[in-house]
């Protein structure tokens, strides 16, 4: 789960991390108010759920009170386009206005799970205020990584190696080795998946603040953040996705016309990498799970065929634990249920599979059988051509 900025910053603030003064405000008015608050100049933020806004035009600093009024007047509902929105960007509907610092160094620190060796690794860097991905691509000797093993947590050794090798003042190291191992106690106790601050600022008067804050959450994680359900913003959210959530689909909105109907995530995967591979482009992932009932099934398709661009759908079901049989007698009911007029492809494979065919087979529907995900992906792609 994602959620904004100034969300992100409520929390890390309570876990001890330095941030600026702000309010979030969602009009013109709020925003001079705020402005009045905090004392000027004051930064104008537009609240999205991605990166880039500085670059896009969503966040500028305001000196006087006309400026807040002219920038916040600008910038609330316009829509913000950045290398993470797509081309068609993202309407504004929330401001951060936040108080003014003098700026001396911008840094970047991160904390991410790198599954190549199961540990949580902290990121910090001195090209702060820049896109990561570039730094990592052209400079990436500028990101320096301590692994943290988890019966320990972060060090305050580790902390010190890192504020000391990305340049801080000596007279600042012990502040900075505070901030990250309070960035580091967020991170674990809130169950994040992701946490930067781009910039880590450091300003002309020697104090450390995390300037932008970036959170995103363990979904599987919220049954013990109930209090975080309230920060999502559906806005934010592609409606088809937020629907798939109502029945426990995992879903997954793509720019394709194929429609994928799988169960299991590695499948899925495969099943997408195989549709290209054939020259097709897959609308979706959608994982219906290792059940795969009738009730779940309907429900896919019925999200499936919410999408204008699906002209055609591949259903790739292995029967492992729940039989094919089964699958496919929940694929007919529900297919019947719903009515679909685009050509579906299915491919079964596993437990009972010849018995799961004969219930496709004598469906009466309109159904292409496929023999392998390479039969399956050729029919597909030239149905969804044809």
């Amino acid at each position: 789960m994602k959620i904004h900025e100034y969300q992100g910053k409520a929390i890390l603030a309570k876990y001890g991390v330095t941030v600026p003064r702000g309010e979030m405000v969602e009009s013109v008015e709020a925003a001079k108010a705020a402005a009045e608050k905090l004392g000027l100049p004051v930064v104008v933020k537009a609240q999205i759920h991605a990166g880039g806004r500085g670059k896009g035009g969503g966040v500028k600093l305001a000196r006087t009170m006309d400026e807040v009024d002219k920038i916040a007047s600008e910038i609330l509902g316009m829509q913000l386009v950045t290398h993470q929105t797509g081309p068609e960007g993202r309407e504004v509907k929330t401001l951060l206005i936040e108080e003014g610092l003098k700026i001396k160094q911008e840094f970047y620190l991160g904390i991410v799970l790198d599954r190549a060796i199961s540990q949580l690794v902290f990121m910090a860097s001195s090209a702060g205020g820049m896109d990561i991905e570039e730094v990592a691509a052209n400079e990436p000797e500028k990101i320096l990584k301590e692994a943290i093993d988890p019966a320990v947590g972060l060090t305050a050794f580790q902390a010190r190696k890192l504020a000391f090798g990305i340049g801080l003042p000596n007279e600042v190291i012990n502040k900075a080795v505070k901030f990250m191992l309070a960035l580091y106690k967020a991170f674990v106790e809130s169950d994040a998946s992701l946490a930067e601050i781009n910039p880590f600022l450091l300003t002309e008067d020697g104090e450390l603040y995390a300037l932008d804050a970036k959170l995103n959450f363990d979904d599987n994680a919220m049954f013990r953040h109930q209090d975080y359900e309230q920060l999502r913003d559906l806005n934010e959210e592609e409606p088809l996705e937020i629907e798939a959530s109502k029945f426990d689909l995992n879903y997954i909105k793509l720019d394709g016309n194929i429609a994928c109907m799988v169960n299991g995530a590695g499948l899925a995967m495969a099943t997408m990498d195989i549709i290209k591979l054939a020259g097709g482009e897959p609308a979706n992932f959608l994982d219906v799970g290792g059940g795969a009932s009738q009730e779940r099934v309907e429900n896919a398709f019925r999200i499936l065929l919410m999408d204008p661009n699906v002209k055609a759908v591949l259903i790739n079901i292995f029967g492992g634990i729940v039989r094919t049989d089964m699958v496919a007698s929940g694929v007919v009911a529900a297919a019947k249920n719903i009515g679909i007029e685009v050509p579906v492809v299915v491919r079964l494979e596993g437990t009972n599979v010849e018995q799961g065919r004969k219930v496709i087979e004598e469906s009466g529907l309109n159904f292409t059988t496929a023999s392998g995900m390479k039969d399956a992906a050729e029919k597909v792609v030239a149905l969804a051509n044809a």
